[in-house]
């Protein structure tokens, strides 16, 4: 089975963008803002045109060779930096309960994870309801923890610090991974694509290097996206910032709680991932249709399409393949593995 274990809801109905155009509008006049009341329901989208919506995953899925996408709302979109901590609860609820119907419709494709409400400045102990509610009541898999709700400006603490520990300890209490995943920019200095996103996965590597947060949570468990921004090209240099620091090797201090996806854009930047990197901490991905949605010109290939890549690493056996396609997805997302187990019995 090939598990792409990050993919984003990029193509929504018009509907969700008017009811967020809604949202926005009512920062400036409350007669325009939406029902808090408002339900997925209240948006009309039919499982039609829910489905016809994800055509173009489904069709690069089949057409990849990929079996299954863990779904989540789209990263730019949480935009935790816009209007209130209200406003980004009614929104992650909305967007959390579609990619539920989308996973209800097209179960053999997609399995959800989840966005949380979070809020600069606000502690994210306010998210575990909806963390509580997408992993038990709607069956996802997972959670996007964005480091920087801010949008660019990084005005909350590190990772490392005890601001973050309730969602910590509540993670391991369902025992769900979380996604280190940073959302739009709005610092003009960052793109937010290519800049903020890969700032974001590398910022964040940094700062568990500087704590000790998998003393206090030896279970808790991060997928840094993106190939891991700028780690693996800069292994040597955070393996002597540990050194210089007093932290213990880097495959002691934070390798048996960080992994990393294979969301990198060309062959030599998987060869680099997959020689850096230890295999068992690399899990496939394309975050299709995503940051990047063009044909490479030297391939003829979506630079997307990363299943080439990895099928083109030499060295790799056929057991270090399978748990990068397979085998990590289920040791790292363990209610993704039993989901699978369940399924597999029912056939």
């Amino acid at each position: 089975m090939i598990i792409d274990i990050h993919g984003h809801y990029t193509t929504e109905p018009a509907a969700l963008h008017a009811f967020r155009d809604k949202q926005l509008a009512g920062l400036a006049d409350a007669a325009r803002r939406p029902a808090a009341s408002t339900t997925v329901a209240d948006l009309g989208i039919s499982d039609e045109t829910l489905a016809k919506s994800v055509q173009p995953q489904v069709k690069f899925q089949k057409e990849r060779g990929g079996d299954l996408t863990l779904f989540s709302p789209r990263a730019g979109g949480m935009a935790h930096h816009v209007g209130t901590e209200r406003i980004s609860q009614q929104w992650s609820r909305l967007c959390n309960d579609l990619i539920h119907r989308i996973c209800t419709l097209l179960p053999e494709n997609f399995v959800g994870v989840g966005q949380l409400p979070q809020f600069p400045g606000v502690s994210p102990k306010n998210c575990i309801a909806e963390l509580e509610r997408v992993v038990n009541e709607l069956g996802f898999v997972g959670v996007n923890l964005n480091p920087d709700p801010s949008g660019g400006m990084w005005t909350d603490p590190p990772l490392i610090e005890r601001h973050w520990y309730p969602i910590y300890e509540k993670l391991c209490e369902l025992d769900v991974p979380a996604m280190i995943h940073v959302s739009s920019s709005c610092n003009p200095n960052f793109h937010h694509t290519g800049a903020h996103y890969i700032n974001g996965d590398t910022t964040a590597f940094m700062q568990l290097i500087q704590g000790d947060l998998f003393k206090d949570f030896p279970t808790l468990r991060f997928v840094i996206p993106h190939g891991g921004g700028a780690v693996p090209f800069h292994w040597g240099r955070y393996r002597g910032l540990a050194q210089d620091m007093g932290r213990p090797p880097l495959a002691e201090h934070v390798l048996g709680n960080v992994f990393f996806d294979t969301c990198v854009y060309h062959l030599p930047g998987i060869e680099l991932l997959t020689k850096v990197i230890p295999v068992d901490n690399v899990l496939f991905a394309s975050e299709m249709v995503g940051a990047v949605k063009g044909i490479d010109p030297t391939t003829g290939h979506h630079y997307d399409d990363t299943k080439r890549y990895v099928d083109q690493v030499k060295g790799l056996s056929e057991q270090e393949r399978y748990k990068i396609f397979e085998g990590n997805a289920r040791r790292v997302y363990p209610r993704l593995d039993k989901l699978l187990k369940q399924r597999k019995e029912k056939r």
